[in-house]
């Protein structure tokens, strides 16, 4: 039988002196689901590794289990570097994301400061503003397939301004179909710039800028060096959002050229649907979704860094 003071002893204990019982069955009864999410995680990289080191493909009748069976060890990634499709298609990608992003950027910048302030009719206008967004992809591109067609309302407009009849074949010309794309993505995703910036506008001190504005500083040079350093975080993480979400634009050029005319709008993930649904070399297509996999990585990583980084806020 326990005595008194052992039973005062056994209260007194500090939590350090009891076991960690608590953390063990936590531990314990969040395996299932984080042995799951690494299943769901690490699987399907595995195995496109796996698949990207042979020449299977689902004509060949064997399952992928099985496809050791065409071992090639590095043949689908020296392929891939002579690809010239693949380096066009690419090129592409790389001119819609350098020519978008920026544009989507300051749009946004220009319209989050536009509403960080309040005034009549603001969240009417903000919700209007906030539409494009949520409009699905593929809507978004029959929208614009009909926008650009030669009799459709953009040519119409412009025989408003010039006076004549306007008869251009954007979606048919080469030369004009890409910018018909940059002009629909611009469009749908140039509120969510717009609501990530204003996020940050809205997070910048009041204070500091009050007391800028008390020394006398205008209201660009408050901007310069008060709200652009302390939304340098906010900036980064929209910019890598969109520079990986360009590289994955599909639905909306899609539905407009199908990739075309030609190959003119063919972009990296309208290369990778053709080649594994029209053409099935699905060995090939790992090895590319690989190395755009390993690129994406790399600017995420490079984000990553600069978002986490002690100056981010400075």
């Amino acid at each position: 039988m326990n005595t008194i003071a052992d039973i005062t002893d056994t209260v007194q204990k500090t939590p350090a002196d009891r076991p960690n019982d608590e953390g063990h069955l936590g531990l314990w009864l969040s395996l299932p689901a984080q042995l799951l999410v690494l299943f769901i995680a690490v699987f399907p990289i595995l195995m496109q590794i796996y698949i990207s080191l042979t020449d299977w493909s689902p004509l060949d009748g064997i399952g992928w289990w099985r496809a050791w069976e065409l071992w090639n060890s590095f043949a689908n990634y020296t392929d891939l570097a002579q690809d010239n499709r693949f380096w066009s298609a690419l090129l592409r990608t790389l001119l819609v994301m350098v020519v978008c992003v920026p544009v989507e950027f300051l749009l946004g910048l220009g319209l989050a400061v536009l509403f960080v302030d309040e005034f009549p009719g603001r969240r009417f206008l903000y919700s209007v503003l906030l539409i494009p967004m949520m409009v699905v992809p593929a809507v978004a591109g029959y929208m614009f397939f009909m926008l650009f067609q030669s009799g459709g309302p953009i040519n119409d407009i412009l025989a408003f301004f010039v006076g004549q009849p306007v008869k251009i074949a954007w979606l048919s010309d080469p030369d004009l179909a890409l910018i018909a794309v940059m002009v629909a993505d611009i469009w749908q995703w140039t509120p969510l710039m717009f609501l990530i910036l204003l996020a940050g506008l809205v997070g910048v001190p009041e204070d500091q800028q009050r007391a800028a504005t008390l020394l006398g500083a205008s209201w660009w040079r408050r901007f310069i060096t008060i709200v652009l350093p302390r939304m340098k975080t906010i900036m980064i993480i929209a910019l890598a959002i969109r520079v990986i979400e360009n590289f994955k634009i599909f639905d909306t050029l899609f539905i407009m050229t199908g990739g075309g005319p030609g190959v003119a709008t063919e972009t990296i993930s309208v290369y990778i649907y053709k080649v594994t649904q029209q053409e099935l070399i699905w060995g090939y297509v790992a090895a590319i979704a690989l190395a755009i996999l390993i690129t994406l990585s790399i600017v995420s990583a490079y984000a990553i860094r600069h978002v986490s980084s002690p100056e981010a806020d400075t």
